[in-house]
């Protein structure tokens, strides 16, 4: 549906930092709402390459559905009424939910698999509002363009557990996706169309890093370890 269906603006979703449209998605009589980012809208950055945002979007998403996690909603790279660019399933949050108090939990096992993906992928803008709780409890979370890089730029609100031992269940997922990122592996292979061999390396890298120390990651030094604004 994402990647055939017709897709029609109903309007800009103004706080984004780059041009992000709220859609109707439709096909075989079917209708949802969807988010789409059209690489045309990305504003450019000056330490990631300009145009590469949504294509970072899709592979976090296909790294969430490798893991089992499935924290990204299913999010295709399609053409749409300004051009290219990511397509991503709208969530209906939970209204009813705290997201500061939620940010800050450590009793929260999915919050901490969040954690532990946002690592993985090298997430360098994880802010609370970034966290899509729904009434049936999963939690998913949104807004990956800028992930993926080769040097380290982990950015997060989710500190809590930085030097605390990896949860074994954790450690299962992380050499699951390190055999897929082996250089002739099935994930590397989806990911190539949406990163650079050597980002694809460079996350293989950190995947193998965090698996064998089994360690939550502590703050960089050189760069600011919370997102601004971290809302």
């Amino acid at each position: 549906m994402l990647e055939r269906g017709k897709l029609t603006v109903e309007g800009r979703i103004v706080g984004a930092s780059n041009m992000t449209l709220f859609c109707t998605i439709e096909t075989a009589g079917t209708t949802a709402y969807c988010v789409y980012k059209p690489v045309a809208g990305e504003r450019p950055l000056w330490d990631f390459p300009t145009g590469t945002l949504a294509g970072r979007e899709v592979a976090a998403y296909l790294v969430s559905r490798a893991a089992g996690w499935d924290f990204v909603p299913p999010t295709v790279l399609r053409d749409g009424p300004f051009g290219p660019g990511m397509c991503q399933l709208w969530i209906d949050v939970d209204e009813t939910v705290d997201l500061v108090a939620l940010s800050r939990r450590t009793d929260h096992q999915a919050l901490r698999d969040l954690a532990i993906f946002d690592a993985a992928i090298n997430n360098a803008d994880r802010k609370i509002g970034h966290l899509l709780p729904v009434i049936d409890g999963h939690l998913y979370g949104c807004d990956h363009g800028i992930c993926f890089a080769e040097e380290y730029k982990l950015r997060t609100i989710l500190w809590q557990w930085c030097g605390k031992v990896l949860p074994a269940r954790s450690v299962e997922v992380l050499r699951r996706l390190e055999d897929g990122l082996a250089p002739d592996g099935w994930l590397a292979e989806e990911l190539s169309p949406h990163l650079t061999r050597a980002e694809i390396a460079a996350t293989a890298a950190r995947i193998e890093l965090l698996a064998a120390s089994r360690v939550h990651p502590y703050p960089p030094d050189d760069w600011p370890a919370i997102p601004w604004p971290p809302v």
